[in-house]
């Protein structure tokens, strides 16, 4: 699997480039800022991206722009966005570029490296991958109607967006996979979304209902 980093920080990105060919990618490039990674990803059209939210010359925004316009030039670019803090703002905006083969982690979570590395898969192979973190505080900016979930429901609604199927979720908690299933079906229920849908296009759907 091939990977392009853009990360102006070298102990992180050399970090990176060891830990992921330790486990079985290709790092075929790594860049320090926007105009290298857009150049990067033309030419390598990599199965994945690894991107930092603040590059030169500003270190504000110039990654997450990156990122979007990559995804723009290359449809179903997986990216995965690395981030010091929550930033609800830029989170959104990736999101709602289109949820799938996109990721929000921050940066303490590379070193948790099995999780990690299972993130960059679930994103490269078109899934989700959002910080837990993350997805807590968006879930406490909403009001109602997730208000009206249980505490079950807030958990599991919470694995859901990280992109664990009802298997893991059921492994997490300790419960049944049956016992999932009803939970998503009361989740789905109380938000008005389609009951149908299943599996990750009802991830997909609750992502969409959390970037409003």
């Amino acid at each position: 699997m091939r990977v392009v980093i853009a990360e102006d920080n070298v102990l992180l990105s050399s970090g990176l480039e060891l830990l992921l060919s330790r486990r079985g990618f290709e790092v075929v490039d790594i860049v320090t800022d926007a105009d290298a990674f857009l150049a990067a990803v033309g030419r390598h059209r990599p199965d994945v991206t690894i991107v930092d939210i603040r590059l030169p010359p500003s270190f504000r925004d110039e990654g997450i722009r990156a990122a979007l316009r990559a995804r723009r030039d290359h449809p179903g670019l997986p990216v995965l966005v690395l981030s010091q803090y929550v930033e609800h703002e830029y989170a959104a905006e990736l999101l709602s570029s289109a949820p799938a083969g996109v990721g929000y982690l921050l940066k303490d979570r590379v070193s948790r490296v099995d999780e990690f590395v299972d993130a960059v898969r679930r994103v490269a192979s078109g899934g989700t991958a959002l910080d837990p973190e993350v997805v807590a505080q968006l879930l406490n900016r909403r009001g109602d109607p997730l208000a009206t979930l249980t505490r079950r429901e807030r958990e599991i609604l919470g694995l859901m967006a990280q992109g664990h199927d009802n298997t893991s979720i059921a492994a997490r908690l300790f419960i049944t996979d049956n016992a999932v299933h009803k939970h998503i079906g009361n989740i789905f229920a109380k938000l008005g979304l389609a009951a149908s849908d299943s599996g990750h296009r009802r991830v997909l759907a609750v992502l969409a209902y959390l970037r409003v």
